[in-house]
């Protein structure tokens, strides 16, 4: 595997090694001791799976403290952009956000530290997003940040028309207004 840093401090683009043959391909996804060697060394304990169509946005979600999760973002199929915001108080990079294009083909992943929102616009006709978290969904914890904020400018790579957003997602605050309670 092979880390590379963002601008976000924390927040790590992983590559796996990939052997290829006549049969296809082969990787490991993840493996728990190589990756606490090299990154930290998390508790997985939840994996989650979600399918979408093109021009979905999903996010931007987030679980206060108790109950925040780490998450290593995969897609099995298709293309998205995978968006992070920073919304640890006292970071130097507070409010900024990062975007990271995940795609079956390139075999990216995102780990997604406690502390920042997570969202993902669908690129592809379909798309099939895998993720680990190191702690359990916890509703009364759920908090999300709107898709749209002003203050963010997140560009999700999707035309206005063709945005499909869940009900829940188009009503939460802007960044300002949001419930956070991580610290860097």
């Amino acid at each position: 595997m092979k880390a590379m840093e963002t601008k976000l401090t924390g927040l790590l683009v992983i590559e796996p090694v990939l052997f290829k043959d006549t049969r296809g391909y082969f990787f490991e996804s993840y493996n728990k001791k190589k990756f606490s060697e090299v990154y930290l060394d998390f508790n997985f304990v939840q994996d989650n799976q979600s399918q979408s169509d093109y021009g979905v946005i999903r996010g931007l979600h987030y679980q206060l403290e108790p109950h925040a999760q780490s998450k290593l973002i995969c897609v099995l199929s298709g293309r998205i952009l995978d968006i992070c915001v920073d919304i640890r108080k006292g970071s130097s990079t507070y409010g900024e956000w990062e975007s990271v294009e995940l795609s079956a083909e390139n075999k990216k992943q995102v780990l997604v530290p406690k502390g920042f929102a997570h969202g993902f616009s669908v690129l592809s006709k379909k798309a099939t997003v895998f993720y680990k978290c190191d702690n359990y969904y916890n509703r009364e914890s759920e908090r999300g940040i709107i898709y749209s904020d002003n203050d963010l400018g997140i560009d999700w790579k999707i035309n206005t028309e063709d945005m499909l957003i869940s009900e829940k997602d188009q009503h939460h605050p802007r960044l300002k207004d949001a419930d956070v309670n991580f610290v860097f």
